[in-house]
């Protein structure tokens, strides 16, 4: 039996859903492709697909030999680029991961770009505000909006974000105040985080972080949600700075509290150690990153900050 054929069907089966499809992608024969899962399920003494009239789904023991099938096939295409000269042009897929509005507002847009000038590249890219595994997913890079602690990971620094605090300029003016922290019982809070957890907000006095318990009006999960009740006089929000950066300059929204000092919070590339970091994802950093850093340069531009 030849392991990585079978291995390559059954990644193919997997991915499109069905023994026929893989059969068209592969221009195999659908009888050859049967025949590979059946001897690599005979090989490994266990059952990696299960079979219904309507689906294929994967047993547990195949999404474990998934996992492994796919890196073993990849470390094979990247050395078969390697040994051929194709690192001469970045190739091959990538799976990209980032939070989900910062992903869309800027990584989406430079995603695009680096479509264009490298055609043969293509990107998966996952927005999501969960932190995901890069090797427990697969995950070629990731974008991280945090302090970082694992020393295991390759780190590229992009710049920095900071909490800031928002009003409608109608807003502030119907409530005739200017914001403070002796008199934000005046003012409706809208509160942007976990909805299960006590709500604070955190100012940095005498160079230490102070949490600042708030009461507020209406708590949200979703920043840009925040930031429309904002706009629509709902109260006085806090969101990171690129979630409401537009707005602000836009003359929707305003600062206040900006004489309440907030932590820098770091953004980062991560991607994990590796004696040989492909081309392809070499080739992303370096475009990505200086088109980052300015992006976050305009974000800081915007909300009134020099760093």
């Amino acid at each position: 039996m030849d392991q990585l054929s079978a291995m390559l069907v059954f990644t193919h089966v997997v991915d499109t859903g069905s023994f026929s499809q893989a059969s068209r992608k592969l221009n195999m024969p659908l009888p050859t492709v049967s025949r590979k899962i059946a001897e690599l399920e005979d090989h490994l003494g266990a059952q990696l697909l299960t079979r219904t009239t309507r689906k294929i789904t994967l047993t547990e023991s195949g999404a474990r030999y998934l996992e492994a099938a796919r890196r073993i096939l990849n470390d094979v295409q990247e050395a078969e680029r390697q040994a051929s000269s194709e690192y001469v042009e970045p190739v091959g897929t990538m799976t990209l991961t980032a939070p989900t509005a910062f992903g869309r507002l800027h990584i989406v847009p430079i995603v695009r770009e680096f479509l264009k000038a490298y055609p043969e590249v293509n990107i998966r890219l996952l927005l999501s505000d969960h932190v995901l595994h890069l090797l427990d997913e697969e995950i070629d890079l990731g974008l991280r909006i945090s302090p970082l602690h694992d020393s295991t990971m390759m780190i590229k620094p992009l710049g920095h974000v900071q909490f800031i605090h928002c009003a409608s300029p109608s807003y502030i003016e119907k409530v005739g105040l200017t914001p403070t922290l002796d008199n934000l019982d005046r003012f409706d809070l809208i509160s942007f985080g976990p909805i299960d957890l006590r709500p604070e907000w955190t100012f940095i006095t005498d160079n230490k972080p102070k949490a600042c318990p708030i009461l507020p009006r209406l708590t949200l999960n979703s920043a840009e949600s925040a930031v429309d009740c904002c706009i629509d006089e709902a109260g006085l929000t806090r969101v990171l700075s690129y979630q409401a950066a537009q707005q602000i300059a836009d003359g929707k929204l305003i600062r206040v509290l900006t004489d309440e000092e907030t932590p820098l919070i770091p953004v980062h590339f991560i991607y994990t150690q590796r004696r040989l970091v492909p081309l392809k994802l070499r080739t992303f950093i370096d475009f990505a990153a200086p088109r980052l850093k300015a992006r976050l340069r305009t974000v800081a531009a915007q909300c009134g900050f020099d760093y």
